[in-house]
């Protein structure tokens, strides 16, 4: 394991316990309030962070094998939030966190595993116009960015301030 690949890792393992902290913490109410523009709720979108691990991973794991991600554009981003917000509309805090914490565990220990070079090397990305990305700054903007993205977003439409 690298230093790098290890505080990846932990980054993301820190963003995924803050986000777990704020959900923890949340009443019913606020559970269910819809964040806006978003449109989802609360309870929804922790969910949704929490599902999205094993897919930044799997993208981030071609990327460091060399191959190119294709066919990932933000339309297919949205259709898969679409369907995902239909699919967990009642989602239970319960299952939110626990799913949260088994992904987000997942994703860091798969991220543990990346070498330096594995970590260095890029290839083109749909998703960024086919900019030749590096997997660590995949990682960064996508399974680690993801929790810190979604809970400032989370506590400003509940007016919290965001767990550090």
């Amino acid at each position: 394991m690298s230093r790098r690949s290890e505080a990846l890792a932990e980054r993301i393992e820190k963003g995924a316990q803050s986000l777990a902290a704020l959900a923890q913490s949340l009443s019913e109410a606020q559970w269910r309030t819809v964040v806006q523009p978003d449109g989802r709720q609360v309870g929804v979108i922790i969910h949704h962070v929490a599902n999205m691990y094993p897919i930044e991973i799997q993208l981030a794991t071609e990327l460091a094998r060399g191959n190119p991600i294709v066919g990932v554009t933000w339309a297919a981003v949205a259709d898969i939030n679409a369907k995902h917000a239909q699919e967990h509309a009642n989602v239970s805090k319960e299952q939110a966190i626990e799913l949260l914490r088994q992904n987000s565990r997942a994703a860091a220990d798969a991220v543990r595993a990346f070498t330096e070079e594995e970590l260095d090397r890029a290839a083109p990305v749909s998703l960024n116009a086919d900019a030749p990305l590096t997997t660590q700054f995949f990682i960064e903007d996508h399974a680690l960015r993801h929790s810190w993205h979604h809970l400032a977003k989370i506590s400003a439409a509940l007016r919290l301030s965001p767990a550090a």
